[in-house]
C-alpha cells in the first residue's frame, strides 16, 4: 500500500459506512458506485490511446493505425515547444521539435494531423495546458474548414494550469492571467453549446511526481474547486459549466487501493461541490479519464510492463473510469512502437470483451476491504483539502509551495522504500537478471524538424501579413482589457497567425511566470 499497510482480513467491523448514504445506486448521488446508472453494461469506456510524435504526418498515420485497430477516441500529445508557446523555428525549440509529441505551429498543421478523420464522428482529447486556448481555437477552425460546426465537435482539452505550477512545469504566464484565460474558455464553450470538456483537472502528473493516492485526489479536487471559483467569478452559473468539468487520474499497481481511490474521488467531489456551491447532480457527477502509470514502467525486463499495465487498467475499470489510456510496454525506453501501442489497446479490448468485468456495475461494492479503503482515502483526502482551504485555496497554496513540498516528501519516502527493498519492484530490486534493456530505433528528429520548419515558412510566405497583424493586435487589445479573449484568438488562428506569435502577444501583456522558490 502506498499510504498504509492493510490488515490481512477485513469483516463487518471494518466498515462503518451507511449503504444508503455512502453507496447509493450507480448514477445517483454521491456516485460512489459510478456516475451513470448502466455504466459498462450498455457501453464500454472510451479506449483513448495517447499518440503524438514528430510531425503531423507521422502522428496522423499512427491515429489511423489505432482507429483501424478498434480505438474509440483520439488523444494527442504535443511536443515541448508547442506546450511552451514557441514556434518550431524559435531558437529555444532547437533539439525539441517533435521529440515528446507532435509539433503544431499553425492551424494547417492541426488540419494535417486530422486528415481523413471526420471530427464530427471522433472524440479528441488534447494534452495541452498553457496554450490550450490556441489549440482549442485551431480545433474549432479545422472543424469549420471540414464543414463541422463547433457544437458538433467533441472531446477534451487538458487546460489545467495549476498542476503545471505544481508538478510539470510547462507554464508560460503568471497564475492570475492564466486563470482568467481558463475562465474565458469556460465561457466560450458554454456560450457556444459545445460538446467539449473545457478542462481535464489532472492528478496524473502529481501522482507521477510522487504523490500518494490520497494526495492525488485531494490536490486534484482542491484544484477543481479553484477552477469552479474562477468560473463563478467570471459570472457563470456553476451549473452552466460544471457538468463539462472532467478529471484525469493515474492508475498505479495496487489494484484495490487504486479502485477505492476512484470511488472515493467521485463521492468526495459530489459532496464538496454541492456543499460549497449548491451545484446540481450533473455538476456533482465526477467523470474521469485514466492513464496507467508511466512512472511505474521499468526499462529492465520491459515485457513485465505488460502485466503492470493490465493490473492498472483493471483497477481503473473496477473504479468506474469513463475513458482509459494504457501505456506501451516499451515507453520506459522510447516513444512507444506501433507494436507496443497496439498491444496496449488489445489489453483494454480483452478486459472489455473477454474478462467479464464489464457485465456487473461496481463489482467491488460492498467488499469490507474496498469500502474501508474508500472511506480511509476519502477521509485523508478531505483533511488535505481542508489544509489547502486554510491557506486560501489552491492558487494561494501553489504560490506558497505547499503542494510541491508535500509531493516531494512523499516521493522521497517512496524512493527510500524502494532502495531499502521494502517496496519490491520486480526486475529492478528483486528477481533481477543481467540482460541489458533492448535498444529501440529512434526517428531522425533533425530531419523531422527541418520538414516542420519548412512547412511553417511556407505558411508564413503565403498568408496575408496585414490580416495577421490586425488579428494579433486584436488579441493584444483583448488581453489588456477584461473582455473575452477566445473570439480574438480564433480570428488570429483563421488568419494563419502561428501559435508562437499568439503566445508572444500574450507574453508581451502578461509577462512570464518565474516561481518564487
Amino acid at each position: 500500500m502506498s499510504d498504509a499497510t492493510p490488515k490481512s482480513v477485513y469483516g463487518p467491523g471494518d466498515w462503518h459506512g451507511e449503504p444508503a448514504r455512502d453507496l447509493g445506486a450507480p448514477g445517483r448521488f454521491p456516485f460512489t458506485r459510478g456516475p451513470y446508472p448502466t455504466m459498462y453494461t450498455e457501453r464500454l469506456w472510451t479506449m483513448r490511446q495517447y499518440a503524438g510524435f514528430g510531425t503531423a504526418e507521422e502522428t496522423n498515420t499512427r491515429f489511423h493505425h489505432l482507429l483501424a485497430a478498434g480505438q474509440s477516441g483520439l488523444s494527442t500529445a504535443f511536443d515541448l515547444p508547442t506546450q511552451m508557446g514557441l514556434d518550431s523555428d524559435h531558437p529555444l525549440a532547437e533539439g525539441e521539435v517533435g521529440r515528446v509529441g507532435v509539433a503544431i505551429d499553425t492551424v494547417d498543421d492541426l488540419a494535417l494531423l486530422f486528415r481523413g478523420i471526420p471530427l464530427d464522428q471522433v472524440s479528441t482529447s488534447m494534452t495541452i495546458n498553457a496554450t490550450a486556448a490556441i489549440l482549442l481555437a485551431m480545433y474549432v477552425v479545422v472543424g469549420e474548414e471540414q464543414g463541422v460546426a463547433p457544437e458538433k465537435l467533441s472531446g477534451t482539452i487538458q487546460n489545467d494550469i495549476l498542476k503545471e505550477y505544481i508538478a510539470r512545469g510547462t507554464y508560460i504566464f503568471p497564475p492570475a492571467p492564466s486563470l482568467r484565460l481558463i475562465g474565458d474558455i469556460f465561457r466560450y464553450v458554454a456560450d457556444g453549446g459545445m460538446n467539449i470538456n473545457p478542462i481535464s483537472i489532472s492528478g496524473y502528473h502529481m501522482r507521477e511526481a510522487g504523490a500518494t493516492a490520497a494526495q492525488e485526489i485531494a490536490f486534484t479536487l482542491a484544484n477543481g474547486l479553484e477552477y469552479v471559483r474562477v468560473g463563478v467569478a467570471a459570472g457563470l452559473p456553476v451549473d452552466s459549466f460544471g457538468p463539462r468539468l472532467s478529471f484525469f487520474f493515474a492508475a498505479h499497481n495496487n489494484l484495490f487501493e487504486e479502485a477505492a481511490k476512484f470511488r472515493a474521488a467521485r463521492r468526495l467531489w459530489a459532496r464538496l461541490v454541492q456543499g460549497q456551491f449548491g451545484a446540481d447532480d450533473k455538476t456533482a457527477r465526477l467523470r474521469f479519464h485514466t492513464q496507467t502509470g508511466g512512472v511505474t514502467l521499468q526499462a529492465q525486463q520491459p515485457l513485465n510492463n505488460v502485466v503492470r499495465v493490465t493490473v492498472q487498467a483493471l483497477s481503473a475499470v473496477l473504479g468506474g473510469t469513463q475513458s482509459l489510456h494504457t501505456n506501451g510496454y516499451d515507453e520506459a525506453l522510447a516513444l512507444p512502437t506501433a507494436e507496443a501501442a497496439t498491444l496496449a489497446l488489445r489489453t483494454q479490448q480483452i478486459l472489455g470483451y473477454e474478462s467479464g468485468v464489464a457485465e456487473v456495475i461496481d463489482p467491488l461494492g460492498g467488499s469490507y476491504f474496498v469500502e474501508a479503503l474508500t472511506d480511509r482515502i476519502e477521509a485523508e483526502a478531505l483533511a488535505l483539502i481542508e489544509e489547502v482551504d486554510a491557506l486560501g485555496g489552491a492558487a494561494a497554496a501553489v504560490e506558497q509551495g505547499h503542494f510541491q513540498e508535500a509531493i516531494a516528501r512523499s516521493a522521497w519516502a517512496a524512493q527510500q522504500r524502494q532502495e531499502a527493498g521494502a517496496q519490491v519492484v520486480v526486475g529492478v530490486n528483486r528477481f533481477t537478471d543481467a540482460e541489458p534493456p533492448p535498444v529501440i530505433a529512434m526517428p531522425n528528429f533533425a530531419e523531422l524538424a527541418d520538414r516542420q520548419r519548412a512547412r511553417l515558412a511556407a505558411v508564413r510566405a503565403a498568408r496575408n501579413a496585414a490580416r495577421v497583424e490586425s488579428a494579433l493586435a486584436s488579441v493584444r487589445e483583448a488581453a489588456r482589457k477584461p473582455e473575452p479573449l477566445m473570439p480574438a484568438i480564433v480570428d488570429a488562428v483563421r488568419s494563419r497567425a502561428t501559435l508562437g506569435e499568439i503566445s508572444d502577444v500574450l507574453r508581451s501583456v502578461w509577462g512570464s511566470y518565474r516561481p518564487a522558490r
